[in-house]
């Protein structure tokens, strides 16, 4: 029997202030949303009229519009967990998970949680992060507080809000700053506070049912800046291989690594929080041996996981005739997914990377090592050692 196929979670972030109360008071009351659980921090924080409420406890409200709204209190993990029960049990039924954080809240932990729990990454699928951004009070928010910059970093929508508040020169130049920390989101305007909810669910490029094209506009690449197509030094090895998205792990993650390019990070210079964001894509025409694909991909975990904030990709790897979709916070990828064919013609790899205090170029130039092809690299070359500029 094929189990059941994992159910969609979208995170609602914002900044504090931003409008993403309101966005969610909106979305639960429509009638689009369907069969939906909303978790939130308080009932009272979303204001909930007595005439929308079809049953209610202490920790569950149904509504008339089929959107379910349960309180975290405390642990998301145990509270994803009850639904799960409950909806097992027939008391509750939902086909799609909303998370509202607090305007505080780094997503990122929240991400890694979804990842890293088993009984959660079997049962649930991370669709999408949405952050709200408030044109009036947005830009500040972004001088103060880092939170503000993760939340558009790791963000698939960008939901502008309170644009009536500011010109439009104003509005322009908040939004140059958004598309500078993440290019790939395309950010709504908020129409008095809603948005069709048709264009924030269902955005993964990694969900089942995913075609090619929405893949490929999930990574959106042709978004972020380019990386010149000019290969680096290198050397070729002939060492095994260890491990990676497309090999098998050993205890020695590192073993395949060449650590002379560990260098320590330099203090950070005061800067405004956005200006530490850096984003860049490659996108390659020939196929990728998965060896090198791993050695790029683990050599940039092993030194910098912590700044690389997301990467997504679809890769064209060598002697594999379909694509395969990625998707990482840090350090913690989800499973590379196997998509049925490449659109007519076209099977270009794409890869995004959104990274924290490393320069562009230093990005640029350790993608650039994918587009290596030495001649002595054949099927039996597993590993290279790369003048990595970590």
């Amino acid at each position: 029997m094929r189990p059941p196929a994992p159910i969609p979670v979208t995170l609602l972030t914002g900044f504090l202030g931003s409008g993403k109360t309101t966005l969610l008071n909106h979305l639960i009351r429509d009638p689009g949303m369907g069969r939906v659980a909303v978790i939130i921090n308080e009932f009272g924080d979303i204001g909930l009229d007595h005439d929308l409420i079809e049953e209610a406890t202490e920790e569950m409200v149904l509504l008339q519009s089929g959107c379910l709204c349960c309180t975290i209190r405390g642990d998301l993990v145990a509270a994803m967990l009850a639904l799960l029960r409950r909806r097992d049990a027939g008391e509750v039924a939902f086909d799609r998970v909303v998370i509202e954080t607090t305007g505080m809240a780094d997503p990122g932990p929240i991400l890694h949680t979804l990842l890293i729990e088993r009984q959660l990454a079997e049962a649930y699928q991370m669709d999408g992060v949405v952050t709200t951004a408030c044109a009036a009070t947005g830009p500040a928010s972004l001088d103060a507080q880092f939170e503000a910059v993760n939340q558009v970093a790791l963000a698939d929508r960008i939901v502008l809000t309170k644009t009536d508040l500011v010109t439009a020169a104003e509005r322009q130049a908040f939004e140059d700053r958004l598309a500078a920390i993440n290019p790939g989101a395309p950010r709504l305007k908020a129409a008095h506070g809603r948005v069709n909810p048709g264009v924030l669910f269902g955005i993964s490029g990694l969900r089942a049912g995913a075609d090619i094209d929405q893949t490929i506009g999930w990574v959106n690449a042709a978004a972020y800046p380019a990386q010149p197509k000019v290969p680096p030094p290198f050397t070729a090895p002939t060492s095994a291989p260890t491990y990676g998205l497309f090999a098998s792990p050993t205890p020695d993650p590192l073993a395949s690594l060449s650590l002379g390019f560990l260098q320590p990070k330099a203090p950070a210079a005061f800067n405004p929080h956005d200006s530490r964001i850096t984003s860049v894509s490659i996108t390659l025409d020939d196929p990728i041996p998965a060896n090198l694909f791993d050695m790029w991909l683990d050599t940039l975990i092993a030194i910098r996981g912590p700044d690389i904030l997301r990467m997504k990709g679809i890769v064209h790897v060598e002697g594999i005739p379909h694509p395969f979709a990625f998707h990482g916070v840090q350090h913690i990828f989800h499973p590379p997914v196997s998509l049925p064919h490449w659109p007519t013609g076209d099977r270009t790899s794409r890869i995004v990377v959104i990274g924290r205090d490393i320069p562009r170029d230093i990005l640029a130039d350790s993608l650039a090592v994918l587009l290596t092809r030495p001649a002595s690299l054949g099927p039996q070359v597993q590993t290279i050692t790369a003048d990595m500029p970590f």
